[in-house]
């Protein structure tokens, strides 16, 4: 035989299989469902399956339709689709019951629509994702439907399903009674489920309150969704919380699981120690944490088929990553990571069972109907006794670190008793050098205070010595005014007392009036009497202008000097710069000196000591502008006060010849000049940073080389003793 005639002969024979399969399936399909006496009976394998691309088809339309495929499977399983699918199924009723009850246990369908023969036509009962819980006839989360059938009369039936996740349809047709024993013993399930979750949530709840360990927050928040998944997927969120908001129940389809998957990579990444044991697994885990949350938004969104899609490829990340997770660090010897592992292993057990159900693979019953669920009780009931086994190896290494510590203790109680007989005589010997060491310390500092005060004191007879020959020159002009004037204003005095006593003669004697006046008249046209005034008023003037100025002069000094300088009261700066300037109004000449004094309010100070900062700063810019312009009138020095509600700002500028940066780091120390060998001590800027600081202001300096200076002192207006 060739080998064509052996191809075509296989061709022949596989059609000849495929026909045959296909007739069984429709064959199976179109045989009814016989219903005899009691019992659950499961109408998959004898349903048919019509896919609707369009959406659009009426039941009159569905009803001619020939495209009906059978299921082959107990168990209905519609892949993820945007379509309608049509089920049809026939059901023949031997039993002695005439009301028999369909259950669909897929409670999270957006359509149901069941079609059911009357008076030769279909009689529609529709349940959809928009209508509330309280409209159904029987309240319970599966779709329950009336199968009014005669007994030895049969019925074919056609239910429309819609949904947005994956479909699995369990038909089952049983008596009344049978149906509420069902869901009797499946609610008595989900009670014990639900309590045992309640249960451990509570207690790691309380545990996470005692310990503070994040472990057990984890936990518990994984715990509360996987329960909210598992309670949502089976319909009982719909029946007891979201009733009257089917559209937040198809929200929580997706929203759960995905909290759920964040809530258990949290826990796994902390539980196990990932970012330190499984590192690029851990950064994975942010990767999963991300598909789900797109997920939980594009559900958020609408976008249902497409989060339902994703949160399929999260589910598959997070179980292959978290498993090979728990396989590492088990490896590595981790203790709490064996019991994960476990669990973990039991929950993918179940899921792999329930998976083989929805398949086919295994039949559907009430052993097989339940694996998940009873997969995620182990589950968590594990995770929960790993968390506990994780606080009995914490508290036997607390007991282990407590029993360390304590031997770490007595050896150091032995060593410190045999420390302590070397450490007194020690003690002795460095408390006698160190008595010694005090008394030459207090000594030194003693002498560091004796030449401190001298070296102020010599600043402050240096700044004397320069200013004294120019105060003398200041009060010798006055006074020359008064001692020039005094012998003419005697002459004159004496002239008059002459005139009056001549005066008095003429106006005793018994001439004429007539000639008495002729003789008093030509007298003072002799002696030039209004001239005479007028020069004795002259020289009183200048007496009294130079005793004036020698006056201001000397008020100028004791406003200087303070005398009281170290007592702390309330004065006024411009006062205080008024003295200043009459001081070294003989070292300022030809400098043009502009004033513009704010409205000041007095200040708490030490009054002399500001004063000599006065001195220092100005006496410094006058030898900077001589030294730039010489005697000639170019040279300005300006002083400008002002104030706000904390401080009085004294600003003092020149245009002398500046200072370079590496001179103003230096200025404040102690002997740093830049004058000639003999002008300066080094001790003034110095002494003035102090007496700044000691009123708790500051000093600012502005210069640039060859422009000038400008000093900003910052005065607060109210001492603090509490800074001192």
């Amino acid at each position: 035989m060739n080998t064509d005639i052996r191809v075509k002969l296989i061709r022949y024979i596989c059609v000849l299989i495929l026909a045959h399969v296909a007739f069984v399936h429709k064959a199976v399909a179109q045989q009814p469902v016989i219903y005899k006496n009691g019992g659950n009976v499961v109408l998959g394998e004898h349903v048919a399956i019509l896919e609707d691309s369009t959406n659009r088809l009426t039941i009159n339309e569905v009803l001619t339709n020939k495209n009906f495929a059978a299921s082959g499977n107990e168990v209905p399983n519609l892949k993820l689709s945007k379509s309608s699918f049509w089920l049809r199924f026939s059901i023949k009723n031997q039993s002695a019951y005439n009301h028999l009850l369909l259950s669909l246990e897929y409670p999270t369908l957006s359509v149901c629509d069941f079609y059911r023969p009357e008076n030769h036509t279909y009689k529609l009962t529709r349940f959809t994702d928009t209508s509330g819980f309280y409209k159904r006839k029987y309240k319970h989360q599966d779709f329950i439907f009336d199968i009014n059938l005669p007994k030895d009369s049969a019925a074919t039936y056609y239910i429309k399903v819609e949904s947005s996740e994956q479909m699995i349809l369990p038909l089952i047709l049983s008596t009344e009674q049978q149906t509420a024993e069902s869901l009797l013993a499946k609610n008595l399930f989900w009670g014990i489920l639900i309590g045992l979750i309640l249960v451990m949530i509570l207690y790691n709840l309380f545990v996470y309150l005692s310990t503070k360990d994040v472990s057990y927050l984890y936990y518990v928040l994984y715990t509360t969704f996987i329960g909210l998944t598992q309670t949502t997927l089976s319909g009982y969120t719909f029946h007891y919380l979201f009733y009257n908001h089917p559209w937040l129940f198809k929200k929580a389809i997706v929203v759960f699981p995905g909290l759920a998957g964040v809530a258990a990579v949290l826990f796994v990444s902390k539980f196990l120690h990932t970012k330190q044991r499984t590192p690029k697994l851990h950064k994975f885990f942010g990767v999963v944490i991300i598909l789900y949350s797109t997920a939980i938004i594009l559900r958020l969104l609408g976008y249902n088929h497409a989060s339902y899609r994703m949160i399929d490829i999260s589910a598959l990340c997070v179980t292959g990553s978290i498993y090979a997770a728990a396989l590492i660090t088990s490896a590595q010897g981790y203790r709490p990571a064996r019991f994960f592992l476990l669990a973990w292993t039991i929950f993918l057990g179940g899921l792999v069972l329930f998976v083989l159900r929805n398949l086919g693979v295994l039949p559907y019953n009430v052993y097989t109907n339940y694996t998940m669920q009873v997969g995620t009780a182990f589950e968590i009931t594990l995770l929960s006794l790993a968390l506990a086994d994780k606080i009995n190896i914490f508290k036997a290494e607390k007991e282990k670190s407590q029993e360390e510590t304590l031997l770490a203790v007595k050896e150091n109680e032995r060593i410190v008793r045999e420390q302590n007989v070397v450490l007194e005589a020690r003690v002795s010997e460095r408390t006698l050098e160190l008595r010694q060491s005090n008394q030459e310390l207090n000594q030194t500092l003693e002498e560091l205070k004796q030449a401190q005060t001298q070296l102020v004191e010599a600043e402050k007879m240096a700044s004397l010595g320069q200013l004294t020959a120019g105060i003398a020159h200041e009060i010798n002009n006055p006074i020359n005014f008064v001692t020039s004037n005094i012998n003419p204003l005697r002459r004159d005095i004496e002239m008059v007392l002459d005139t009056l006593k001549t005066v008095e003669e003429i106006g005793i004697s018994e001439l004429p009036i007539a000639e008495k006046q002729k003789q008093i008249q030509d007298y003072k046209d002799e002696l030039d009497f209004d001239y005479l005034t007028l020069e004795i008023n002259h020289l009183m003037k200048g007496i009294t202008e130079g005793a004036n100025r020698t006056a201001e002069i000397v008020k100028g000094l004791r406003i200087f000097s303070r005398l009281d300088e170290d007592d702390l009261k309330r004065a006024d700066v411009n006062e205080g710069l008024d003295s200043t300037l009459v001081i070294a109004n003989n070292l300022i000449g030809k400098i043009r000196v502009e004033k513009q004094y704010g409205d000041l309010p007095f200040i708490e100070c030490y009054a002399g000591k500001l004063n000599q900062v006065f001195l220092n700063i100005i006496s410094n810019a006058v030898y900077a502008v001589k030294k730039r312009f010489g005697d000639s009138a170019d040279g300005k020095l300006e002083i400008v006060t002002t104030h706000d509600q904390q401080n009085v700002y004294i600003k003092i500028k020149d245009n002398g010849t500046g200072m370079s940066v590496e001179t103003q780091r230096k200025m404040f120390d102690p002997f740093f000049t830049t004058k000639d060998v003999g002008e300066g001590t080094g001790l003034g800027m110095s002494i003035a940073y102090n007496t700044i600081k000691k009123h708790q202001g500051q000093i600012r300096v502005e210069s640039v080389l060859n422009e000038g200076t400008e000093f900003t002192l910052v005065i607060p207006i109210n001492f603090d003793p509490r800074q001192t």
